[in-house]
Parts: C-alpha cells; structure tokens; sequence
C-alpha cells in the first residue's frame, strides 16, 4: 500500500496505544494461570496476535472481544495441539521458545524469514549444553526436549528477550534457577517490565545486583484482571510531531511507568541542541524516530546502535537511505550513527517503509513537514493497525494508493 501525505501541522489529542511489550508479557501471564484471566487494553496488531496464537497452539483458550481478552490458561505447558506461528514477531518467537522446551513432544514454531534469521544462539547454546534437539532450517524452528534448572549465564547485549523468555519457564520446573547475565545489559527496563508483570501474577524473581536473578521453582502463575498501560515506544511518534512544532497532546501513559523508551521526550529536546550524543543502547526501538527528528533538526550522533541491525530491517541503513531523500546525509559506524545537519526539503522521489513499521512511521513524521508518498505503509499493522486513522484525527490528510 502506498500512502501520500500533505504537509501539515497536527492538532489535537491522541491516546497512546496500549503498550505492546506489556501486553505480550501479560498475556502470556494470563496463559500460563491455571484458570481465567482478563486482560484489557489489547490492541490487534499483528505481534500480539501471533502471541495469541501460539498460547492457543500451546492449549489456552481466549476469547476476544472489544480491546479485552478471556483468557483460560494452561499452567504448565505440555505438548503442543498444532505448531507455533510467530509471524514477525521478535518478542513472540523468543518468548515461547524455552516454553517449547516442556514435555517430551516435538515443537515446531514458524516466523518469517527475516524473523528466523534474527540471532538465536543463547537458545541453541542453551540446548546443545543440555541435549534439547534445535533446529533451525531458515523456514521453521523445531526443538524437542525438557529444559533443566540451575544456572544460567547469558550475554546481555544481544537482547534481553532471551533473559525474557527464560523468566517464562524457569518458575514453572520442579528446581530453583539463577540467571547470571554477562554485562553490559541493554534494554534493563524490559527486564524489569517483565518481573513487575510477574509479580501481578504472583511469581517472584529475587534480584542480586544487577546482574544476577534468582528463580525459585516450583512456583505457579495466579489469574488476574489486569490492564494494559499505555505505550512510551508508539506514543514517540506523536511525541515526535510535538517536539517538531505541532501542537499534539498524548493521554493514557503512565507517569511511574517503567518502559525504557519513555525517555523520548528527554532525548527529543537534547535534539534541540547543534549535533548532540545521545546513547540509544537502552532504548534501541526510538532509533528510527530519532534520527528522523535529528534530521528536521540539527543533527545528532547516536551511539549504542549495533543492534538496529537486526530488527525488521537493518535500521541504520533503512533511515540512512530515506533520509538522504530529504537532503541529510547519514553515516554508519559499528556502533555509531552520524545523522549530519543537511538541507532538509521535500523527497522528489518515493520513499520506502522497508516492511518495517518503526520505520514508516518515522517517515510519516517527517511528511508532515514536507509532504511525500511512502510504499509499503501497511507495515504498520505489525504494531499499530490504527496509525494512519490518528493521525488523520490529528488533521493530517491522507491519501491511500493500493499497488
């Protein structure tokens, strides 16, 4: 799908959308109660309809009604009724992974083939260690085997999803575990995201230091009715047009919330300053936008940018290619990104989302200043169907073009 959009100047309020990350975590809680648990203020992107799925393959049953999900979990996983579909779904595809690994039962999960190319050698380490079958074919998972207790150690730059999913299924076997994760952690706030979820659930984790996490097992997941919090991470865009001269307000954050990209507003008003520095490595899923901002204003230089690499897109070079659309030059480091102060203007060719939705909404951020059309913007359905309807109740006009 094409989308052109007119140079315009937002005005209104908007909600956030509810927080995908949590929303992952708390399904999966719910999933893995033994009885019903509610959760409110789900959104229908397409991440969390591949967790849906693959907690229905794993013998929950949900209803979906509105933005609020019924669902009955399982407790502890046992054999699979059908495979895992995962879509493109990072968070998905991680976070099931160890839960596969209960039973003696073979388990096929399936992603995309950008998805499956996306590192995965702490599981397979993990399984080689312990005798777990793991394979990866490029087109489907397949593992087999029961994941044991103990201990742990885990790289901490490469993504705390895999510290995620252990978190998931060490609670649930029959010993105690220990995480020792090998610094330096990035993304330390989607850990803590994920134990405070836990903790609603009734399953502690102990924490010494940093770096260390303590797993008593035996423990069971209690049901809940929970809700959803807002989402720092989707809200940025709209934050983004703020900071850029719009006058858009955002509702529905949490103010104590512990999402590591709710410093986007902090870091959108350092862009105010000639070429800033500003570490991502925390807040990795804010990249795309701020280089957007730093290209309509005065430049930055980003550090704590490897891992862009290997999200939907190589998102470095994704925003690197677009922006020079606009007149911005951009150079890419191995863990530095450069967006240099240019002439920005309006695009005189079409831009291209990438098939990654971060990036298309970056982009249309940035229309909004200068107008353009932008291919391949349904990617935004992966974590917010509903973008293009905000930002036209913003008053930003939008044209659709199917190709």
């Amino acid at each position: 799908m094409r989308v052109t959009i007119e140079k315009s100047k937002p005005t209104g309020t908007v909600a956030a959308p509810p927080s995908k990350s949590m929303a992952h975590r708390l399904l999966i809680c719910g999933g893995l109660s033994k009885g019903r648990s509610i959760v409110h203020g789900i959104a229908p992107s397409q991440d969390i309809l591949a967790t849906l799925d693959c907690l229905k393959s794993l013998g929950a049953n949900y209803t979906y009604d509105g933005d609020t999900v019924i669902i009955d979990g399982i407790g502890v996983p046992g054999s699979a009724k059908e495979a895992l579909f995962c879509r493109e779904s990072g968070s998905t595809l991680r976070f099931f992974l160890p839960l596969c690994m209960f039973g003696d039962d073979e388990k096929t999960l399936y992603g995309s083939e950008t998805l499956l190319k996306r590192p995965l050698d702490v599981y397979k380490d993990i399984c080689n260690k312990q005798g777990i079958k793991f394979d990866n074919d490029g087109k489907r998972i397949t593992v087999s085997g029961k994941l044991a207790f103990g201990e742990y150690l885990v790289p901490g730059d490469i993504s705390s999803q895999f510290i995620t999913g252990l978190l998931f299924a060490l609670p649930l076997l029959d010993g105690d575990s220990i995480i020792k994760v090998i610094p330096p952690i990035e993304s330390l706030s989607y850990i803590n995201m994920t134990i405070d979820a836990f903790r609603t659930f009734g399953v502690e984790v102990c924490r010494e230091g940093e770096n260390t996490f303590i797993i008593k097992g035996n423990q069971s997941f209690k049901p809940q009715e929970v809700w959803v919090e807002g989402d720092y991470s989707n809200a940025a865009f709209f934050g983004a047009m703020r900071s850029l001269g719009s006058d858009v307000n955002i509702t529905g954050l949490k103010n104590d919330s512990l999402q590591g990209d709710k410093v986007y507003e902090e870091l959108f008003a350092v862009l105010d300053e000639g070429m800033p520095g500003v570490d991502i490595s925390d807040c990795p899923d804010l990249g795309p936008i701020l280089f957007a901002v730093a290209a309509a204003k005065n430049g930055g230089v980003f550090t704590g940018t490897k891992r862009l690499r290997i999200k939907e897109s190589d998102r470095g070079a994704a925003m690197a290619e677009e922006l020079r659309k606009f007149g911005v030059s951009v150079e890419i480091e191995e863990e530095r990104i450069i967006v240099n102060r240019g002439n920005f203007h309006k695009p005189d060719v079409m831009l291209c989302g990438h098939n990654d939705h971060r990036i298309v909404m970056s982009l249309c951020v940035l229309l909004t200043l200068v107008g353009g059309t932008i291919d391949g913007a349904e990617a935004v359905n992966k974590s917010m169907p509903d973008f293009f309807d905000k930002i036209k109740q913003l008053g930003v006009e939008v044209k659709y073009e199917a190709v």
